[in-house]
């Protein structure tokens, strides 16, 4: 019974439909007809107009993202915990041609103003450090908590006061959207890029990068090429990407996983060590009880010596969640 991470889930039906049906002879490239529908889609979907570049994977999408907001000798301010810093092996110096992170903090690995200004305002303005070019949000962050629309609207405030770019790493947007209960213009809030994951709720192997400056989407797409994730058939990124757009099956995958997350934490309210506002929970718990759950058929990673994460997916199987959920309990 699975629950160590939402790659392992299966690829959504509708996405395969997709895909099957995109087999058929188009232009290479981006230049099929799927892949130039995604700017008037995604337009319509934030309600204001947008450029989007499909990619493979997640870490193409934060990396080229960001590559349209920093330059060589700059650097990209993000919480010390994100996936860009802890799990991407270097990916963005390497795409950004040896630009820095720079670490902030924060609760359940979310920035805020003040935490960024911790960072930023002791940089000095000369060309001996490394001066700030954007700041990286992860919605939802690493621990699973959202980001309001108050919060991204304060750290945008704060970008804009110091000339910043914002990228938003929307890997679980979905998640964090459903959570919400917003649109998602509202979810994103006023950021430049959106790396608009896909792949971790039925998606097989396309995310998006959403550019609210369509100039800046100009530049990266000789990036993306000279990177190799420009796909020759690209037919069937789009495909995937606009199966889970129509009719909001991305958001109704993301609510059936985070409803399997609630019903998880619901059952381990003192052992909760992050609210479970997405589609993680991490609990406390010991080696013993990690064994015990172990041996009782359920797969997921332990979190440091004492702690275990818990990852639901859009296909949660009520026969696996309920019983893990009364396995907790019973510890």
């Amino acid at each position: 019974m699975q629950f160590t991470s939402d790659n392992a889930a299966a690829v959504h039906p509708a996405v395969w439909k997709a895909m099957m049906a995109a087999d058929a002879p188009d232009a290479p490239y981006d230049n099929d007809a799927l892949s130039r529908r995604l700017d008037g889609a995604f337009s319509a979907l934030f309600g204001r107009e947008c450029a989007v570049l499909w990619t493979a994977t997640g870490t193409a999408a934060n990396c080229l993202a960001l590559a349209s907001l920093v330059q060589p000798h700059g650097a990209a301010v993000c919480h010390r915990e994100a996936h860009i810093e802890m799990d991407e092996a270097g990916a963005p110096g390497f795409f950004l041609h040896g630009a820095k992170l720079l670490l902030a903090d924060g609760a359940s690995a979310k920035v805020t103003p003040q935490t960024l200004a911790a960072v930023v305002d002791i940089i000095r303005d000369d060309v001996h450090q490394v001066q700030p070019h954007a700041i990286s949000i992860t919605q939802a962050s690493e621990y699973g908590c959202v980001y309001r629309p108050d919060e991204v609207a304060a750290i945008a405030a704060f970008a804009k006061t110091r000339g910043l770019g914002l990228h938003m790493d929307g890997a679980r947007f979905a998640n964090a959207a459903a959570h919400l209960g917003c649109t998602p213009a509202e979810a994103a809030g006023d950021v430049d890029v959106l790396s608009f994951g896909f792949v971790k709720n039925g998606g097989m192997s396309a995310e998006a990068i959403v550019f609210f400056d369509v100039e800046a989407a100009r530049a990266i797409r000789y990036r993306r090429k000279r990177a190799g994730h420009l796909q020759s058939k690209g037919r069937f990124m789009a495909a995937q990407i606009l199966a889970m757009l129509e009719n909001d099956l991305w958001l109704d995958n993301a609510r059936a996983a985070n409803a399997a997350a609630a019903e998880i934490a619901a059952a381990a309210p003192g052992r909760l060590l992050h609210p479970v506002e997405a589609n993680e929970v991490f609990l406390t718990c010991t080696a013993a009880e990690r064994e015990a759950l172990r041996g009782a058929g359920f797969a997921f990673y332990d979190w440091g010596a004492d702690a275990a994460r818990l990852v639901t997916s859009w296909d949660a199987r009520a026969e696996h969640v309920g019983p893990l959920a009364k396995a907790i309990a019973s510890l």
